[in-house]
């Protein structure tokens, strides 16, 4: 299979990452340089949490600027990758006998994909699709549909999962730069043994004594499942690119699952 690609998991934390360099975005540039030039990008972000599950499909999707408080500098970013409608109709296939709807005009690229992706692909001369988390459906739906998207790898499409392990808005301590809660620590920490084993376990941290506090939303814990999902449909586990904590309650964790 020489045509297969990675897939990763970004902990993309704060937006301001896109317009930063530190140690998280060189790791996501590295990562972008170490692999031949996908023939597209499909992402799985934390910020299209929607109750369908869909995939974009225009031909220019525009660039969503999906946040507020933030300098202008960041509502001036474009990334003006193409998208590619013919993968979206590959994506609709891999995933049957699932439904995936084909949306030709409501999304696009969000802020959850395209601070990630300006450090990992600055040219933005990769087909970009995004597929929507469905917020109606259990873990296990994303982990299986997560699986179903091995089928691309082996065609030269980078699967990207963009969220955070750890996520809690209403915990954050702004006086905490780098630097993480002990019960951050423990559920970034257990959850790091079962991706980097048997990320088939992943499930288990539902009933993690930190879990609540960790994941009070879904949203961005989720893309880890799809994740989860491929690497078990590889046998391979993934493997820890970076990690660390900002501001108490946010992991920047990022996972890896190597194209060998």
């Amino acid at each position: 299979m020489a045509n297969l690609m990675p897939a990763v998991f970004v902990g993309h934390g704060n937006p301001m990452n896109a317009l930063e360099h530190n140690r998280y975005t060189d790791a996501w540039s590295e990562f972008g340089a170490s692999m031949p030039k996908p023939k597209a990008i499909v992402v799985i972000s934390a910020h299209w949490y929607v109750n369908i599950t869909a995939v974009t499909a225009m031909t220019m999707p525009r660039t969503i600027h999906d946040f507020y408080g933030f300098p202008q500098a960041l509502f001036d970013v474009q990334y003006p990758a193409p998208g590619d409608p013919a993968i979206a109709e590959r994506v609709v296939d891999v995933v049957q006998p699932t439904y995936m709807g084909l949306d030709e005009d409501s999304w696009g690229i969000d802020h959850g994909t395209w601070s990630v992706l300006v450090h990992m692909f600055p040219q933005a001369d990769v087909p970009v699709l995004q597929v929507s988390i469905n917020a109606e459906l259990p873990f296990d739906y994303h982990f299986n549909l997560g699986a179903k998207l091995h089928a691309l790898r082996e065609e030269g499409v980078l699967i990207v999962a963009s969220g955070n392990v750890v996520h809690n808005l209403r915990l954050i301590d702004w006086n905490s730069p780098g630097q993480g809660t002990d019960w951050a620590h423990r559920f970034d920490d257990d959850t790091r043994a079962i991706m980097t084993s048997d990320a088939s376990q992943l499930g288990l941290v539902n009933d993690h004594a930190d879990f609540r506090l960790a994941v009070p939303t879904p949203d961005h814990f989720l893309p880890l499942a799809y994740v989860a999902g491929l690497s078990a449909a590889a046998n391979t586990p993934t493997r820890t690119v970076i990690d660390g904590y900002e501001m108490g309650s946010l992991s920047m964790t990022a996972y890896e699952l190597p194209a060998a």
